[in-house]
């Protein structure tokens, strides 16, 4: 059907004609599979916004300010000519740079840009011209180059606008053991942690380059995104032939579970897109097996997923829905005269997307669908379909597309995949929840449709917990490499004819980096028993952890990339290049703010259960109890109208007014749903009106929850230096939180002029954790070699004979 739209009443046809073919197992047509076709319950998107009320052009020209016709001039000119990689994509043409290019592919490409751009004029009078609208000129231009490209930009910038001593570290001894602090840290597994480490040292495959005398890991990011594919398979081949992964699957209880989820944080500090694929592998297509399957799966494809004989991924995220799961469109049926279920996609916006692994090398996938028995539609479930065979030839009836270049985590293979009435066994549908009979009969426990969903989804959180984890590793990472640069690089002098002052011994740079290292300490105690919790769960937990994993996520994986921002800028021009690894870490980890769930939608799941607890405990007129909440069922705690500096240390302190805040809004996030309720509006429509309340509740639950968290690591201190420190770290993680989240002033927790008192605090603190910022980077346990040369001696890294060697 070539009509690019439809009336309503060819839709309903249209539509109608799909389910009808697909319900009676017909082979598609292939008009009416291969088009871009209107979507079961997801329209094409269009733009239906009204008349703007004013002139965008006056705006545009407030906007520009100057050289309107000089800046179309140059878009015109860039649109002319394939230099500037023009592309068709849905009926238009954008320009924009190859990123998937190798970095000397770019730079060639650069220098053909600015050679045709300087052969029509672009460049003309740029330094000859002399007057402000020559200037002017000059900068309109230049804005049109960063609007396409900032390498070109900064290429042309530099060519027409524009002895220091070896770093030495000297400081302090520790002060506490710095062993016993790691094994707070890391909290599980340090041999099994150390022995990896000297796995992948050993190995050329894991890119070992030499600089200023030391030997550093990190992939090689300048290679295409086939290249660094490449490299993720040969080194998950390596890993696995040495015995990484023994175990993972086939053999069950909390002390494999700890070694697993050990071995995961080693591989995040090595590589993020490496411990994807294997996350996807194990975890998500392994996991599925183990947790919604049955004996029978276990049995057929455990063993060979351990092996990585099968490479599974896990085809959940489509065109259309994310985060909405339940609102998938892959849609599922029966078959009962062969016993095969038959799986298809029914529109453009169903294909399976952003699927780790299947672009290249995945052979099976567990697919999520809606099952329809009978007409009825008995919700989503998973299904094993084979999508390569043996050769790594695509199966009939798969269609596999790759989702392109990204910002980061290029080393895995996303892909699109679309299903045309693919048929597979009916013991391929995982089980564990609910079957169909070899009759076609829905056979399942659990009668409730919600109850069935929560009870599927349940297992998944395993995402959340390595998520978590992996965004406290990269943090560290960040912090690890920043401050150790900071004790050693110089600038300016403070006293006349004075030596150049470390710029860590500003008070303005500790204030950049010190409160993100309480934070992530505080961070890496919250992950550590996140993981506890989660290999000791039980079925009664699931809730428990599906809250904790999602509120630890959501803080863990912000807190990740506003530290790797500062830690960048913190190091200057050094944070840019990609061996010192903190500016791409950024494009490697921007990711986790939305997969495994959008952090501002698991904010709002964290306060709808908050609020399920709350009604659920006034109803009962019973105590609560669970999700930490016991603290609702004491008198409301009261803050001194005077802070003074013992009183901000002190824990009780600290745990009253994150206590106070949790609570009061809590209590004011039931009060207006509540209210809405009363009005006859929905629950939903509630919470969706109260979102700001919402939000500002799940980061309170979860501040609150990650507090707890280190007061119980610190509780496993004795007395003494190590306790001290850790008690500093605690004051800071409490107080600069309490500044920084506007909810304290809004809702009074704080007055004004306590409020100034916390700032003049945190600026005590910083003063006192100084001495000990080496020590408490140095206690993350990360090897030298997965640092980078900035967190050593830079000069001699960046020296020529460095160059040459």
């Amino acid at each position: 059907m070539q009509k690019s739209h439809f009336s309503s009443m060819e839709k309903v046809n249209f539509r109608t004609k799909i389910i009808s073919r697909h319900l009676n197992q017909e082979t598609p047509s292939p008009n009416l599979l291969l088009q871009s076709i209107p979507c079961l319950s997801y329209n094409p998107p269009e733009l239906l916004e009204p008349s703007a009320i004013f002139d965008t052009k006056e705006m545009r020209k407030l906007m520009d300010g100057h050289n309107f016709v000089e800046k179309d001039w140059l878009f015109g000119l860039m649109l002319q000519s394939n230099l500037f990689n023009p592309i068709e994509r849905g009926g238009k043409v954008f320009v924009s740079p190859d990123y998937n290019q190798s970095k000397e592919q770019q730079r060639e490409i650069t220098m053909k840009r600015i050679g045709y751009l300087l052969e029509h004029g672009v460049f003309k009078k740029w330094l000859t011209g002399k007057g402000h609208e020559d200037e002017l000129r000059k900068l309109g231009l230049l804005d049109c180059l960063g609007i396409y490209d900032h390498s070109l930009a900064i290429k042309v910038g530099v060519h027409f606008f524009l002895c220091y001593n070896p770093p030495e570290l000297s400081e302090t001894a520790a002060v506490f053991d710095i062993k016993e602090m790691r094994k707070l840290m890391d909290g599980h597994n340090l041999e099994e942690r150390d022995w990896f480490f000297g796995l992948i040292l050993q190995s050329k495959l894991f890119n070992p380059v030499r600089r200023g005398g030391k030997v550093f890991l990190s992939p090689d990011y300048s290679q295409s995104k086939e290249q660094q594919r490449e490299m993720t398979m040969r080194r998950i081949e390596y890993l696995v032939e040495h015995g990484f992964s023994k175990d993972w699957l086939t053999v069950k209880g909390p002390e494999d579970e700890l070694r697993k989820l050990a071995l995961l944080d080693c591989i995040f500090i090595y590589d993020h897109s490496l411990s994807i694929k294997m996350g996807v592998h194990f975890l998500l297509w392994g996991g599925a097996i183990q947790f919604f399957g049955t004996k029978r799966h276990h049995d057929k494809w455990l063993k060979d997923t351990e092996d990585y004989v099968i490479k599974g991924c896990f085809s959940m995220t489509e065109l259309g829905h994310g985060s909405n799961v339940r609102g998938i469109e892959t849609v599922t049926t029966y078959d009962s005269s062969t016993g095969e279920f038959v799986i298809n996609t029914p529109c453009e916006s169903a294909q399976k997307y952003w699927i780790g692994g299947a672009a290249n090398h995945a052979t099976h996938t567990i697919v999520f669908s809606q099952l329809i028995i009978d007409g009825e539609n008995q919700g989503v479930h998973a299904f094993i379909a084979q999508i390569r065979d043996e050769n790594g030839d695509i199966c009939p009836n798969i269609r596999i597309a790759d989702c392109g270049h990204k910002i980061g985590l290029n080393g895995v293979d996303n892909g699109r995949i679309w299903f045309d009435n693919v048929r597979v066994p009916r013991e391929n549908l995982l089980n564990s929840v609910a079957d169909v009979s070899p009759d076609g009969k829905y056979l399942t426990a659990i009668k409730d449709p919600d109850q069935r969903f929560a009870a599927f989804l349940s297992p998944l959180t395993s995402g959340r917990v390595t998520i978590a984890a992996s965004a406290v590793y990269s943090a560290k990472i960040g912090l690890a490499t920043a401050i150790r640069y900071s004790l050693t690089r110089r600038a300016f002098s403070v006293t006349p004819n004075g030596p150049e002052v470390l710029i860590l011994d500003y008070p303005s740079h500790q204030r950049r980096l010190l409160p993100l290292l309480a934070k992530t300490y505080a961070m890496s105690f919250a992950a550590n028993q996140l993981k506890m919790m989660y290999v000791k769960r039980t079925p009664e937990m699931n809730k428990v952890i599906h809250v904790v994993s999602s509120a630890f996520k959501a803080s863990a994986s912000w807190h990740n990339m506003r530290t790797l921002q500062e830690c960048r800028e913190a190091c200057g021009g050094q944070g840019l290049k990609t061996e010192n690894r903190i500016g791409q870490l950024k494009g490697e980890y921007d990711v986790q703010s939305t997969f495994e769930g959008d952090n501002n939608v698991l904010m709002q799941q964290v306060s709808k259960a908050l609020f399920g607890e709350y009604v659920a405990a006034k109803r009962s007129k019973k105590p609560f109890r669970g999700l930490g909440l016991e603290h609702m069922n004491t008198s409301r705690p009261v803050i001194p109208s005077q802070l003074t500096s013992i009183t901000m240390r002190q824990a009780q302190f600290q745990n009253d007014i994150f206590c106070l805040r949790e609570r009061d809004l809590l209590e004011r996030f039931a009060a207006e749903v509540s209210q809405c309720q009363a009005q006859g509006k929905s629950k939903e429509y509630a919470f969706t009106l109260n979102y700001q309340l919402a939000e500002d509740l799940g980061r309170a639950f979860s501040d609150r929850a990650v507090l707890h968290t280190f007061l119980d690591a610190e509780a496993s201190v004795t007395s003494g230096p190590l306790k001290n420190v850790l008690d500093l770290v605690r004051s800071m993680y409490v107080l600069i939180t309490l500044e920084e989240d506007a909810a304290f002033l809004r809702y009074g927790y704080l007055s004004m002029d306590n409020a100034a008192i916390v700032r003049k605090e945190v600026a005590k603190l910083c003063s006192e954790l100084r001495p000990h910022a080496l020590s408490l980077v140095s206690s993350f346990g990360l090897p030298d070699a997965f640092l980078s040369p900035i967190a050593f001696n830079w000069v001699e890294a960046n020296a020529w004979s460095s160059e040459q060697n």
